[in-house]
């Protein structure tokens, strides 16, 4: 009889035992909720696309490439042609319609080309210019405040100054403004934030499986519609997501190219709005992204944007590998934009915050030491 009992008591905790397992097995495979999303909201055109799993997506360390290094070939531009020039050392009328030539044919601009020939004839008229260094001195304090002047208009970027923090990004095809996306990213990742990635330009399928690729890297999720989709429901729903998920960093891309000049700045203003509507004071900073190789014409793109947008920044891409960087100047001076960061290379760590002293310095050292 005990025997029994004994084999009674065993076949029972086999079967709880069969039950605990079979409950785990069900909770394991049950679907769950995004957390603070009601499931009846959800759009269905819009997915969310996870990032690769975390051991897959921790950075290399990267040692940030030297200013100096990155400018090299915008110092072989309207640099070197000045510091031929400066090399005399004697001033005299020649020379200085010479240094004129000089100016006026950069990518500069030629209003900056103006101010800073101006302002070196004024030192001279005064006979307090001598020799060649004296107007390397002239020049590059001249550079430096042009370029101060537009920083001073704004404020740094405080990302916890709203929760979350909406960064649209806007700029035409093929100037790095999907990478310049990642780079940020992956900066901001790194400082312990939370970033959520919106593919707001459902015109071209490359830009959202670039952007899909960086969030992998950085362990962004991406937010993304339906190709040829409405860009405004994707940045709305990221930020709507972004509220109810507890992320800090919201940033969007757009698109670069419509039909025409009119339909895109339309589109901008469209998006624009309807963040605004998810989202009172977003967003809280617009970036326009430039290429540097474009010279003069950066300058005629940022004031297209800056008609039809509010733009709080720019991002000056692709400086590493133009001798027309100095477009900078012209941007700094012409737009009254502050220049957020600028791109010297690949790495992450080649996106740089412009420090507008430190630039000048790295900009004109080497040719007015070699003068």
């Amino acid at each position: 009889m005990q025997v029994y009992l004994i084999y009674a008591a065993a076949a029972v905790a086999l079967l709880a035992l069969l039950a605990i397992v079979w409950r785990m097995a069900r909770k394991r495979r049950a679907p769950v909720e995004p957390a603070g999303l009601e499931p009846e909201k959800a759009r269905p055109d819009l997915k969310l696309v996870p990032p690769a799993r975390e051991a897959e997506v921790a950075p290399p360390v990267e040692k940030p490439r030297a200013l100096k290094e990155g400018l090299e070939k915008t110092r072989g531009g309207f640099i070197a042609r000045l510091g031929g020039l400066l090399g005399k050392k004697q001033i005299d009328a020649a020379l200085l319609d010479q240094l004129e030539e000089v100016l006026f044919t950069a990518d500069i601009g030629t209003k900056t080309s103006a101010k800073l020939f101006e302002a070196v004839r004024a030192k001279l008229s005064r006979n307090e210019l001598k020799d060649a260094e004296q107007i390397w001195s002239v020049i590059k304090k001249e550079s430096e405040a042009i370029l101060a002047g537009a920083q001073s208009s704004a404020a740094g970027i405080d990302l916890d100054r709203a929760r979350p923090f909406v960064v649209l990004t806007i700029g035409v095809n093929g100037v790095g403004k999907t990478t310049t996306i990642g780079k940020l990213a992956a900066k901001w990742s790194a400082g312990g934030r939370k970033v959520l990635l919106a593919a707001g330009d459902t015109f071209r399928a490359a830009a959202t499986e670039q952007l899909e690729i960086w969030g992998g890297r950085v362990g962004a999720p991406v937010v993304k519609g339906k190709e040829g989709g409405d860009p405004s429901s994707v940045i709305f729903d990221a930020i709507k997501r972004a509220e109810a998920e507890g992320y800090q960093v919201v940033i969007a891309d757009t698109a670069g190219r419509l039909h025409t000049k009119t339909d895109l700045m339309e589109e901008l203003q469209k998006v624009r709005r309807v963040i605004q509507k998810a989202m009172p004071g977003a967003p809280h900073e617009t970036f326009l992204v430039l290429d540097a190789t474009n010279g003069q014409n950066a300058i005629a793109q940022a004031a297209m944007f800056k008609q039809a947008m509010d733009i709080t920044g720019i991002v000056l891409t692709k400086l590493d590998g133009t001798a027309k960087g100095g477009v900078i100047l012209g941007i700094s001076d012409e737009l009254k934009v502050p220049v957020r960061f600028v791109g010297i290379g690949e790495k992450v760590a080649d996106l740089r915050e412009f420090d507008p002293a430190e630039f000048v310095t790295a900009l004109y050292d080497h040719a007015e030491s070699a003068a």
